[in-house]
């Protein structure tokens, strides 16, 4: 069949022709907000609190990577040493200093303000996090604008915002959305250099600021992350170079005042850690942890194409689109938009399904690119009419029907409640998702896209803001620690025998020994107002030497929950010494 529309360049804007369909409630208020910078980067703002504080304030500490980001963090605030990184008493080298700089400013501005318990409330420990999503969507939204149009901006922030991976790495205080919104304005900084060369704009005086926020993005995120951006950038460097067969527009990035800069900003605190430390930070986190990716790390080895699969699911509500756009964005691979988003793009993704080592979120800088490739596509009108990846456009409505049932079977299981409160959501989710199943077709992609953005929105709510919160047996350590709270004595020391998950150290205190049921045990013996928490394996232990020492104790309680992290339901009890209240 004869392809009749037109197929504009990647990467040279225009406006789109009139859609001839009578637009809906959604598309009026896409309308409204297209209509200046201004209300297109307040919609995205609001937008962005709208899809991340459901739950931000009310999940508890999340095992594992969380709460020994912010475990480390609190460490920092309570000691006041800011170079050094450590969870308990072990160092903590995985990663530099940059993200847990952001969570201390934080908890410590909280505390200056008054906020009681300041330090143990995790919501204050994401706030770099959401800052970062927010951000990223942002700046998805000003770098898609070297690409496409505002309104095509606009729909590419939308995205991002979206999509279940962002969602759940902005509620989450670790470092890979602050990383993302590194990577996002290092990439678009660039991007726009490329194109105005590609264009044949040779400016007399170049200007500094693409310059100045590509370095400045490129030293935040090795703070943040170490070299990881780097090979972001380098691959697409290298990739657009061997395409283009040469390189010379890197030299408008102005290399020798840029690598200047970003020497001034990460050296001090690496020269202050060499001091600290030697070489152990950087054996530990170019060692230790980037190299040991390689293989399979921590138990998370998967085989290639791992990403693939998993990005139907974590680029919800844009996967289906990016199905239908793919055919129209290879046909024009060579152009200078689409080459440098591509660029950005698939290398990087290969070399992440090479790695043996596999988490959701490691693919997550990349996802911006493919973003704006989807929205090229839909404005040009060139997605695929393929009847096999139309098909696929129930996927908008099957996502909202599989979690659906998932959560309410989960709340059943754990907590014996059926979740009533989020019902309404998810029908509402269900039924946004129908309609941007039945409207899609070339001409309606738009509308399907806003409705389905507008059923990943309430199945937000349902799920992070009513349903994750109320699973109160996955989050054990918030029950340990309330109990060690309401006792008499002052001071209560803890012990824990069987239990170790980081959030238990976060709760209940940094000074929180970790041992087994024997160790419990002597720790019960050495004093009053001590409590050790026995995790029911280790009770048979922990009661052979409290036995052999002559140990008197009482059960202060007993706890029942699920160890996600491990894969299974525990039973910690909380003994006493004789005569502790």
């Amino acid at each position: 069949m004869v392809e009749t529309y037109a197929r504009p360049r990647f990467g040279e804007p225009r406006e789109p022709k009139s859609r001839g369909i009578p637009a809906s409630v959604l598309v009026k208020v896409l309308d409204f907000v297209t209509a200046s910078h201004a209300r297109a980067i307040a919609f995205l703002l609001v937008c962005g609190l709208l899809f991340f504080l459901p739950g931000f304030f009310n999940i508890p500490p999340i095992d594992r990577d969380e709460t020994r980001f912010a475990q480390a963090t609190k460490q920092m605030v309570e000691t006041g040493d800011f170079v050094d990184i450590r969870f308990q008493d072990d160092v903590r080298y995985k990663k530099p200093v940059g993200i847990y700089w952001l969570q201390s400013a934080v908890v410590q501005s909280a505390s200056k303000l008054g906020l009681q318990r300041a330090q143990v409330r995790i919501w204050l420990y994401r706030i770099p996090s959401l800052i970062g999503a927010i951000g990223a969507v942002l700046m998805t939204y000003w770098t898609a604008l070297a690409f496409v149009t505002r309104r095509g901006a606009v729909l590419a922030g939308l995205i991002m915002c979206s999509s279940v991976l962002l969602g759940a790495e902005a509620r989450l205080a670790k470092t890979d959305a602050v990383l993302l919104l590194t990577v996002i304005a290092a990439m678009g900084a660039m991007a726009r250099v490329y194109l105005s060369w590609q264009r044949g704009e040779d400016p007399a005086h170049p200007p500094w600021t693409w310059p100045a926020i590509f370095w400045t993005a490129l030293a935040g995120g090795i703070l943040i992350k170490g070299p990881l951006i780097l090979m972001f950038v380098g691959l697409t460097m290298a990739t657009l170079a061997i395409l283009d067969r040469t390189a010379v527009w890197l030299w408008r990035l102005r290399p020798v005042w840029g690598l200047t800069w970003l020497l001034v900003l990460v050296l001090p605190w690496f020269i202050a850690i060499f001091w600290r430390a030697g070489e152990t930070f950087f054996v530990d986190s170019l060692g230790g942890d980037m190299l040991s990716k390689l293989a399979a790390q921590e138990s998370h080895g998967a085989p290639p194409g791992t990403y693939l699969l998993l990005f139907w699911v974590t680029f919800w509500p844009g996967a289906p689109l990016a199905g239908l756009a793919a055919p129209a964005v290879w046909r024009a691979r060579r152009e200078p938009g689409a080459q440098y988003l591509l660029a950005w793009l698939i290398p990087s993704w290969i070399v992440f399904e090479l790695v043996l080592t596999k988490l959701p979120h490691y693919v997550l800088p990349l996802y911006p690119a493919i973003a704006i490739l989807i929205v090229g596509a839909l404005e040009r009108r060139v997605l695929s009419r393929s009847p096999w990846l139309v098909r696929g456009a129930a996927w908008w409505f099957a996502i909202p029907a599989i979690t659906a049932v998932s959560v309410i079977v989960g709340a059943i299981v754990l907590t014996r409640q059926p979740a009533f409160l989020a019902w309404p959501f998810l029908a509402v989710s269900l039924i946004f998702g129908l309609f941007a199943w039945w409207l899609y077709d070339d001409n309606r992609a738009e509308r399907s896209l806003l409705n389905a953005a507008a059923a990943a929105l309430v199945l937000g709510i349902a799920v992070y803001g009513i349903v994750a919160p109320s699973l109160k047996p996955l989050f054990p350590s918030v029950e340990i620690a309330r109990v060690l709270r309401n006792v008499v004595c002052v001071g209560p020391k803890a012990a824990a025998a069987g239990y170790h998950e980081p959030s238990l150290v976060f709760m209940t205190g940094t000074s929180t020994l970790l041992t087994d049921g024997s160790g419990a045990a002597d720790f019960l013996g050495h004093g009053s107002c001590r409590f050790a928490l026995v995790e029911g394996r280790t009770e048979r232990a922990f009661a052979q030497r409290a036995e052999a020492i002559g140990l008197r104790y009482n059960v202060a309680t007993r706890i029942e929950g699920y160890n996600f992290s491990q894969g299974k339901a525990i039973s910690v009890a909380v003994f006493r010494s004789e005569g502790t209240e």
